[in-house]
């Protein structure tokens, strides 16, 4: 794999601005006027998953949030502030949470091998370990339960979601509310997995509640009208 210096960093920036600039001259007075992304993408910092360039987007389409194995910490203020101005303030059509295979996180959890404040901050993957102990002992391969792991951990974050307070008043109050998913990144194959998630099990443990709908009504995939507040 090539690296690129420090100064490359700076010359590719040049080089991509005029490109841009080319192709529409008001491309950055354009996207400097506001955002109004549809998404907030929870995601791992892990280098190898910049997830515009697998999904193929442009600035002011995803509002991101990142840190080590795309942990959703109810204690955590900077996620927390994060998501309460993407579903508040920007009103965000979806909430992504996504992991990815290969995750080094996950792995230094399942290795016992963090140190620090990174092991402080991977605790709640182990407390998935002992919970689905029997699950990932009966997968034969080590590689394999790994991958069962990082999807078991997108879950449980993805459950996290639902318990934050500005999330539930949202789909409680009857109008808008974003759609919320998991996703595991294969960095194998650079193709996301969009994960099956338990909500009727959640809707019944009271975790989520009863009035989501998973999917917009009648497929619609634009924001459904928002109530004057």
């Amino acid at each position: 794999m090539h690296y690129h210096d420090y100064d490359d960093l700076i010359s590719n920036n040049a080089r991509w601005a005029g490109e841009k600039l080319e192709k529409n001259p008001d491309y950055f007075q354009n996207i400097s006027q506001d955002q109004k992304p549809p998404f907030l993408y929870v995601g791992c910092s892990d280098s190898r998953v910049p997830i515009d360039t697998y999904t193929q987007t442009e600035p002011g389409e995803i509002f991101i949030h990142r840190n080590i194995a795309n942990q959703v910490s109810l204690t955590d203020m900077n996620f927390l502030s994060v998501l309460e101005y993407a579903v508040e303030v920007l009103q965000v059509r979806h909430v992504v949470v996504c992991g990815h295979y290969a995750c080094g996180g996950v792995t230094a959890a399942y290795e016992n091998s963090a140190r620090g404040l990174t092991e402080n901050w991977t605790t709640p993957i182990k407390d998935i370990i002992r919970s689905h102990r029997k699950e990932l002992e009966a997968i034969p391969h080590e590689s394999d339960r790994l991958d069962r792991l990082v999807e078991l951990n997108v879950v449980v974050q993805v459950r996290h979601v639902f318990q934050v307070s500005a999330v539930e008043r949202l789909i409680e109050s009857g109008g808008y509310y974003p759609r919320i998913h998991g996703w595991v990144l294969d960095i194998r194959r650079g193709l996301i997995h969009d994960l099956d998630l338990p909500i009727d099990q959640w809707k019944e443990e009271g975790v989520v509640p009863s009035s989501y709908q998973p999917n917009f009504p009648n497929g619609t995939p634009g924001l459904p009208k928002v109530e004057t507040r």
